[in-house]
């Protein structure tokens, strides 16, 4: 065999290595292009019950079940009907449903605290969500002693194995002196003691972004109330206006996000407008 064969030889055999490794850098290449197209959806949908709160006051066993069958497998309560702590789990557990959190009184903070996380023990609940401060309460000292309540009754519901949280309406953007009250609270709580539940609509209707605030207070947000806003302020089902649920949801890891709960204060049907909502976050990818 004399030099320009083995050449040859050489050369081919090069060529038939660049040859593979060209097919291996495509493969890998179009397998990025999957994976980089491949995006998440949400596992367990969850409603808050006040958005079918006239359903509730006349059955609350026939409106969870209706509520399951639609999908969602998560609920939140806004009060119990006249039901006690085990009634509401018996309810719970015959429609398939867990309910891991539940709005309460800002009241029960100071009368009653030790009795409603039994009942929340009881029925289920891990987070226990403060949804109101009153009005006479809605100054910067007020805000901060707010605050200071929420990380004391945080402190309990620890002890407890539940957790305390509260959740915006838009009044707590409006300017007081300068500041924003919703940063106040932020500030002012513990983060081991006070999770947020971030009202997408009412961060939004307040002239703020939710993503700004993931990105400012990472973590923080444990739940969110996921309900839409049209573009002249209505508030709509969920897909039907203009609040970008797929670019929020896919920081969801960074803002802390566990449970996402469909809510619509005032509906026209109220099963239909949950069942709109269930559909359009079914199919969201992002």
């Amino acid at each position: 065999m004399n030099r320009r064969e083995v050449v040859r030889i050489l050369s081919g055999g090069a060529l038939g290595l660049t040859a593979l490794r060209a097919r291996a850098l495509g493969a890998t290449a179009a397998l990025g292009e999957v994976t980089s197209a491949a995006r998440d959806r949400l596992d367990r949908i969850g409603v808050q019950l006040y958005t079918v709160r006239r359903e509730m006051a006349r059955d609350v066993e026939g409106t969870l079940a209706r509520v399951a069958e639609i999908g969602f497998r998560e609920v939140e309560f806004a009060g119990y009907f006249g039901q006690k702590p085990r009634e509401v789990r018996a309810a719970l557990d015959a429609a398939g449903l867990d309910a891991p959190a539940a709005h309460v009184s800002f009241n029960l903070l100071q009368d009653g605290w030790e009795q409603t996380l039994e009942a929340a023990s009881v029925i289920g609940h891990h987070t226990l969500i403060v949804p109101w401060i009153a009005e006479e309460r809605r100054t910067l000292d007020g805000y901060r002693a707010a605050a200071e309540l929420f990380n004391s009754a945080g402190e309990a519901a620890r002890a407890a194995g539940r957790q305390l949280g509260y959740h915006n309406h838009d009044f707590e953007f409006e300017r007081i002196d300068g500041r924003v009250p919703f940063d106040v609270l932020l500030e002012a709580t513990d983060p081991d003691l006070v999770v947020y539940e971030m009202d997408l609509f009412w961060v939004t209707n307040g002239g703020h972004d939710p993503i700004d605030y993931i990105a400012r207070y990472p973590g923080r947000f444990a739940l969110v109330h996921v309900k839409d806003r049209s573009a002249d302020g209505a508030m709509v089902d969920v897909g039907q206006g203009t609040i970008d649920f797929a670019e929020i949801f896919a920081r969801r890891t960074q803002a802390g996000i566990r449970h996402y709960f469909v809510e619509h204060d005032r509906p026209g049907d109220p099963f239909a407008s949950i069942q709109t909502s269930y559909d359009f976050l079914r199919a969201l990818e992002f």
